[in-house]
């Protein structure tokens, strides 16, 4: 089966990126290179093609009381116009999928998934709203997703819309037009930095590309692909699918005890008040080095004696600090500037437990 394409894959073509494939899609890993685009989105800022995420629409008299029971969190209670980060578990309470839920109204949602778990939240938000009446509708390959990321972000995209950018607070969003195409124009990224996602009807989303390009041109805004995505992510200790979050992890190992809503019923929910009651001690850490070799994802993390006490799951040799940067797994307690050491090819490493994120943006 062959890769599926956004509606800006000729754009990313013509533009020199070099192409992978994700998840499914034809993605643009890089254009000008990972570094170039890494320091532009945290100086300047950075220009993404996020259309392989899953957008599915939620509607109808139930849809927040079919949301409450398939997420851990309550979408029901947030207010018009607010987002919320939450994820989806299975009955044992690992984790399915992180993902950002909109509230428009309290018969409208939208939530955006992962593009690799994009079936599987369609199949779960449909089985678990069997009975309500509500309308799960999977939007993905009729919409894009663009995203203007970086501290000069509402700077450049201010004057393409129709509303007041400086009104709209972190996870909220609000209906706009961007060159006459309509647009869901959201506070949020994945960063660490200040910007914007825009979802966009799949027609529209070229026009609203050039326009953000030609608006941000005397600003610096660069095109930006998935690697420089990932060590920005990284850097502000976010977890990615796959990596930090698992089915074999739930919300309580990976640093998201703060999403759970234990008050509500939910999928899941027995299991996890369970594991809040009975913590497994794995827990989640954040590692930096010093030199320039870095930890990859599947290093392992030594004792004393050399026996393994966690694993890697994440790591880099950070641009913006200049210091290898890793996010682990561990099994056993662990206090912040506490020394480990980490096999990186063979050697061993010392490497010191720090809090996350590793960077935060200027105030």
């Amino acid at each position: 089966m062959s890769d599926l394409s956004t509606p800006l894959y000729a754009e990313h073509v013509a533009a020199g990126a070099t192409l992978t494939s994700f998840a499914g899609w034809q993605m643009p890993l890089r254009f000008a290179g990972d570094l170039a685009e890494h320091h532009a989105v945290r100086e300047r800022a950075g220009l993404f093609d996020l259309s392989h995420m899953a957008q599915i629409e939620v509607s109808g008299p139930d849809a927040g009381a079919a949301l409450d029971r398939a997420l851990v969190s309550a979408p029901s209670r947030l207010r018009d116009g607010r987002a919320r980060y939450t994820v989806l578990v299975g009955e044992d309470g690992g984790i399915l999928d992180d993902l950002i839920v909109y509230r428009f109204t309290a018969q409208d949602f939208l939530v955006i998934a992962n593009a690799a778990n994009r079936l599987t939240v369609l199949d779960a938000l449909t089985v678990r709203s069997e009975g309500w009446a509500t309308a799960i509708v999977d939007r993905t390959l009729h919409r894009a997703l663009i995203a203007v990321q970086g501290p000069l972000a509402s700077e450049i995209l201010a004057p393409l819309v129709d509303v007041d950018l400086g009104a709209l607070r972190y996870y909220a969003s609000v209906q706009a037009t961007v060159e006459g195409v309509p647009a869901l124009v959201a506070r949020t990224g994945y960063t660490g930095e200040d910007g914007f996602e825009l979802a966009v009807p799949a027609e529209g989303a070229v026009a609203v590309w050039q326009a953000l390009l030609r608006a941000g041109e005397p600003h610096g805004l660069v095109r930006a692909g998935l690697a420089a995505r990932d060590t920005l992510r990284l850097e502000a200790g976010m977890a990615l699918y796959g990596h930090e979050l698992t089915t074999e992890t739930t919300p309580f190992e990976v640093g998201l005890d703060r999403v759970v809503q234990l008050d509500h019923e939910f999928v899941g929910r027995d299991a996890l008040a369970d594991r809040a009651e009975h913590p497994s001690g794995r827990h989640m850490i954040g590692l930096t080095g010093t030199g320039r070799r870095a930890a990859r994802a599947g290093s392992r993390l030594l004792d004393a004696d050399g026996a393994q006490i966690g694993v890697v799951t994440s790591g880099v040799l950070s641009p913006t600090l200049g210091h290898p940067i890793a996010i682990a797994h561990v099994t056993g307690p662990t206090e912040h500037g506490e020394s480990i050491a980490v096999d990186v090819r063979g050697t061993a490493q010392p490497m010191t437990v720090v809090e996350l994120p590793f960077y935060r943006r200027p105030a």
